[in-house]
């Protein structure tokens, strides 16, 4: 039976993170990355029997979280790990679409139409956009999995320990809301397998704002150049 572990990046989240922690358990072992967080969520967290934690004494963003998360595992000897968001958007009750989805190196949750909660008009936006511009870059002749990836963008995944090996020892340059895209492309570039599940979305605030948007569409222009073509309409 594979060995999968939740592993949950987590900044200042004392109103969620007990919740998502206990939730999480009943599927999967958690661990959770206290990304140098200055409220009580450590004291929250020490309190939480069987939870493996991690303490970050600097802010490492997503990036620095996940990897960290992903360098555990695989000391550990996990088989896959699943990334999900520490504010409850992402619903802890959906991990067993996760653990049953087929071997794959990749699975992401797919926020289908009427599946998001709560979220703005912009926000779905821009969602849209990065999926478009990341399929006009990604590659086509994929050997397993669908040709057009539906959510690019999404933080609930699942990783092979392939994928986590890939990862962990790439020179990425992603630190904040662009380690979606480049984790993304890095695995399918390397000949990686995706597949995608459906997931219910409920937006409950977020850092992203115009840096970080800028920073994305930086990335997508530094994996535009990487791949050495130009990118392709839909």
């Amino acid at each position: 039976m594979p060995r999968c572990l939740v592993i949950i990046p987590a900044y200042n989240e004392e109103n969620n993170i007990e919740e998502v922690v206990r939730r999480s358990q009943a599927y999967a072992d958690v661990c959770v990355i206290d990304d140098h967080s200055s409220d009580r969520t450590p004291d929250i967290l020490a309190s939480i029997p069987d939870v493996h934690v991690i303490r970050h004494e600097r802010n490492t963003h997503i990036a620095g979280a996940v990897l960290d998360g992903m360098r555990y595992a695989l000391a550990a000897g996990y088989d896959y790990v699943i990334a999900m968001d520490a504010g409850l958007s992402h619903y802890p009750d959906e991990l067993p679409r996760f653990l049953a989805a087929e071997p794959s190196d990749l699975v992401i949750g797919t926020r289908l139409a009427g599946s998001e909660k709560n979220k703005s008009l912009a926000r779905k936006l821009l969602s849209r956009g990065g999926t478009v511009l990341m399929n006009s870059i990604l590659p086509k002749d994929r050997r397993d999995g669908p040709r057009w990836i539906r959510d690019c963008t999404s933080g609930y995944r699942r990783y092979s320990r392939r994928a986590m090996e890939v990862l962990t020892t790439a020179p990425l340059q992603s630190r904040a809301f662009d380690f979606l895209l480049e984790s993304l492309a890095v695995l399918l570039r390397s000949g990686l397998s995706v597949r995608e599940v459906p997931i219910t979305y409920r937006f409950t605030g977020s850092s992203l704002n115009r840096r970080i948007v800028l920073e994305a569409l930086k990335m997508w222009w530094r994996l535009w150049g990487r791949s050495g073509t130009a990118p392709t309409a839909p």
